[in-house]
C-alpha cells in the first residue's frame, strides 16, 4: 500500500480518536477490499468503527487515492491483534506472541514466546529454546496470542 494512502488513513482514523493498527488491500478477482483495523485505549466498539468508516469514506471520496471500485471494511484488530510497528511491540511487552519469519532461523519459520523487549529495530522473545532476538526486517507477520 502506498505511503500517501496509509498516512491519510492514519490521519482520518486519528480524527475520530482512534489509532490505526493496520490497513490492507485485498483483491479477489475483480473485487477490491480496503480493510482498516483500528484500536483505542480501552478497545473499540461498533460506534467507533462506524465513525471511522464515515470519516474515511468522505476522505476517500474527496482525495480518490484508490483507482476503481472497492469496498471499505473497518473493524477492531481482534484478540489476535497484529503487531506492525515497533511501538506495537513495546506496548505489549510481557504478552505471548506468534511470529512468522520470511526465512528459516534455526530450522524454523514460526516462533512463539513471551515478548521480553523491543527497540526500533528488533524484538526479543523468551521462547522454549531461550531468548531469541528477531529484527523487524526478518518478520513476515506477528500477532498476539489470545489469552482465554
Amino acid at each position: 500500500m502506498e505511503n500517501r494512502l496509509l498516512e491519510g488513513i492514519e490521519t482520518q482514523v486519528g480524527a475520530v480518536g482512534c489509532e490505526l493498527v493496520d490497513a490492507r488491500m485485498l483483491r479477489s478477482g475483480r473485487q477490491v477490499t480496503l480493510q482498516v483495523f483500528i484500536d483505542k485505549e480501552g478497545g473499540v466498539n461498533i460506534d467507533d468503527c462506524v465513525a471511522a468508516s464515515r470519516q474515511l469514506s468522505v476522505w476517500l471520496d474527496v482525495e480518490n487515492p484508490i483507482q476503481g471500485a472497492y469496498r471499505l471494511e473497518v473493524s477492531s484488530p481482534g484478540l489476535d491483534r497484529p503487531l506492525v510497528r515497533p511501538a506495537d511491540y513495546q506496548r505489549f511487552l510481557g504478552a505471548e506472541v506468534d511470529l512468522e519469519l520470511h526465512a528459516m532461523v534455526e530450522g524454523r519459520k514460526r516462533w512463539r514466546g513471551t515478548l521480553h523487549s523491543a527497540d526500533a529495530e528488533s524484538a526479543t522473545l523468551a521462547t522454549e529454546l531461550g531468548e531469541r532476538r528477531f529484527f523487524f526486517s526478518t518478520i513476515r507477520r506477528a500477532k498476539l496470542v489470545p489469552q482465554w
